[in-house]
């Protein structure tokens, strides 16, 4: 139930990334032309990227972590057999719940000061609130560490019953 609410997430937010990602296309192009044929950029393009660029790593951050896109080298890991890659995909997921935690953690409360204080970024021309982004930082952090708990809990599956039908695939599956 978990695996599937989550894969149903990430899903919405890569598709979420992927209109952005073509927008942002479109504003860029605006921008260049606006500046080289009518001296005129769209205001505010540099502070919209910016924000965008944190915006789309955070909403394909569950993706590439659920769907096994994330770095993984076969080589190592194929030379110690099922119980060997249930301990490096154990062992990576841990360090994914540890570093994504922290993330979690040192982002809750820029997230709160954000929507008490109507935090903006940018000057003059166009200013850009911050909250979106810490929010979507925040949500896509807790997503990656939800999809290496369940990552987890895989792989110590595996290394309790070394069964093959719960084998950790040489090569990540997609969902």
């Amino acid at each position: 139930m978990l695996e599937a609410l989550n894969a149903w997430i990430v899903r919405v937010l890569l598709a979420a990334a992927a209109v952005i990602i073509f927008l942002l296309g479109f504003l860029v192009c605006a921008d260049v032309i606006g500046r080289a044929f009518f001296n005129s950029p769209v205001k505010g393009t540099p502070e919209m990227v910016s924000m965008s660029i944190v915006i789309i790593c955070f909403l394909l951050a569950g993706y590439s972590v659920q769907s096994g896109s994330m770095i993984y080298t076969d080589v190592f890991a194929s030379m110690f057999g099922v119980r060997g890659r249930a301990c490096a995909l154990l062992l990576s997921s841990v360090l994914g719940i540890l570093f994504f935690g922290l993330i979690v953690w040192g982002s809750y409360e820029p997230t709160l000061h954000a929507w008490t204080s109507g935090e903006y970024e940018g000057e003059g021309a166009l200013r850009v609130p911050a909250l979106p982004a810490r929010i979507i930082v925040l949500t896509g952090a807790v997503l990656v560490v939800i999809s290496y708990v369940l990552h987890a809990v895989r792989a110590v599956g595996v290394l309790v019953t070394g069964r093959a039908e719960d084998e950790v695939p040489s090569v990540p599956t997609q969902i």
